[in-house]
């Protein structure tokens, strides 16, 4: 391609090629996706096995997040170190250990803490895709290749309820025996070792990020990844990258984050704010219990596993329709209309539930709650979907300087995994009173999450990593 000291444009961007090292360094968000999801087909089967009480039982199941707040604190000083496409690799390798131990478990104890060295994994991933999603892709293609994380994840989602499906539908029941012998619902924690070790082979085949490089000082090999990957003139994106890193060359600590409110410089705050309201509209509760909240809804154990896959099919296009509209329409446009959806269907699913009658495994719903409770859930899969799924991960990507990315970015993905885990923790306990209280308090978080995005959150659209 032709080089030119003008800004680039999409005609003059290595458009293919770039597509190809995003998309696999996104895939570390399918293995994020994939263990979402693959803990939602096991659920009352490990209950039953293990004997577990719901409240332990929400430990186990959201125990893996916890790796993920300290793989994801840790991951950006390292990668800051050692480069994004080794933290790459050293996740792919512990994910698929984890995935294999947590088949293996023979008790909540065990299976806990493969989970947790899974989600050390998975937390590294969580912050090492975005970044480096970020610094590889040209400013007029950010938002939609940064969207192709949340896609991913989503995709991640898809797959392994499908395969839980399967498994348990091949068994009768994730408690049954698959006809090629073994349990299915180790069959489904050993599932994952696939996607890892698929992410471990293309992380083998991508180059380190040209930013990263430049910091680094090896500015031939940042000159040949540029030149390859996003054309344009690389002598002045150099140039740039430099001016922005100046004196940005030493090991980013946590202390340079620090600044004026609460502590920390005003970015960051927007960073951890972001993230922490993306998990407590409660989306991952519908992916970690929508087979158990679909029983209660009137649906058969296989009815509601395949019900879990249409939603995250759902989930699937609206990210497709925020992949064509994140760099039209803009970030925080998207995260208006996304927060305000949120909170129309959220309000809708608490008033269903407050009609129900029965609780815990004899919840059940009515006639008329029941549909109107399905068709809500599935438009809150599409409010977040197009907006809060993948312009959340876009922005924190995009939203620190080139001198704090990777560290500002872990601090926000580690806040963001604390929120998941306390959403998912205090679920089954709040679902046992009533899920009319859990959907109640979702709808106030996003109500909360609409007035933030119109008081705090600016538009990153268009800009270059450079000028943030």
């Amino acid at each position: 391609m032709a080089t030119s000291a003008r800004p680039q444009t999409g005609s003059e961007t290595h458009t293919g090629a770039v597509l190809l090292v995003t998309a696999s360094a996104a895939l570390g968000g399918f293995l994020f996706g994939y263990d979402t999801a693959v803990i939602n087909g096991t659920v009352d089967a490990i209950e039953d096995e293990f004997n577990m009480s719901s409240g332990l039982l929400g430990f186990v199941v959201s125990s893996a997040l916890l790796g993920c707040a300290v793989g994801a604190w840790f991951a950006g000083p390292i990668a800051d170190r050692v480069g994004r496409v080794r933290v790459m690799l050293t996740a792919a390798i512990i994910f698929g250990v984890s995935a294999i131990g947590s088949a293996l478990a023979v008790g909540p104890v065990s299976l806990t803490a493969w989970r947790v060295v899974g989600g050390l994994a998975i937390g590294a991933a969580s912050v090492i895709a975005p970044a480096y999603i970020a610094e590889m892709a040209p400013a007029n293609l950010r938002g939609r290749l940064g969207s192709l994380q949340q896609l991913a994840i989503v995709s991640g989602i898809f797959v392994s309820l499908l395969i839980d499906y399967v498994l348990a539908d091949s068994a009768g029941g994730a408690s049954g025996q698959v006809p090629w012998g073994g349990t299915a619902w180790r069959w489904m924690f050993a599932s994952a070792a696939l996607p890892a070790l698929v992410y471990g082979v293309l992380a083998l085949q991508i180059p380190e990020s040209p930013r990263y490089l430049v910091k680094k000082k090896h500015f031939t090999q940042a000159r040949e990844v540029l030149q390859r990957f996003v054309g344009g003139d690389t002598e002045l994106r150099i140039r740039e990258i430099r001016r922005s890193l100046a004196g940005g060359d030493q090991a980013v600590h946590l202390s340079d984050l620090r600044g004026p409110r609460l502590g920390l410089l005003p970015i960051v705050w927007v960073g951890i704010l972001l993230s922490v309201f993306q998990q407590f509209v409660g989306i991952n509760v519908i992916f970690y219990y929508s087979t158990t909240l679909w029983q209660a809804v009137g649906f058969s154990e296989d009815s509601a596993m395949l019900t879990s896959v249409i939603t995250s099919v759902t989930n699937i296009l609206t990210t497709l329709v925020a992949i064509a509209l994140i760099d039209r329409i803009g970030r925080r446009p998207l995260l208006i209309i996304g927060a305000a959806g949120m909170v129309v269907t959220l309000g809708t699913m608490a008033v269903c539930f407050s009609t129900a009658d029965g609780s815990g495994d004899d919840l059940a719903l009515g006639p008329v709650a029941g549909p109107i409770a399905l068709v809500a859930a599935n438009l809150y899969v599409v409010s977040f979907g197009m907006s809060w799924g993948p312009a959340v991960w876009v922005l924190l990507g995009e939203m620190f300087n080139n001198k704090i990315r990777a560290t500002a970015l872990a601090v926000a993905a580690a806040a963001q995994w604390i929120a998941n885990w306390l959403i998912s923790t205090t679920f089954p306990a709040l679902a046992d009173v009533g899920l009319f209280l859990a959907y109640g308090i979702y709808t106030l978080f996003a109500a909360l999450a609409l007035i933030f995005v119109l008081r705090s959150v600016r538009e990153t659209k268009g800009r270059e990593l450079e000028d943030m």
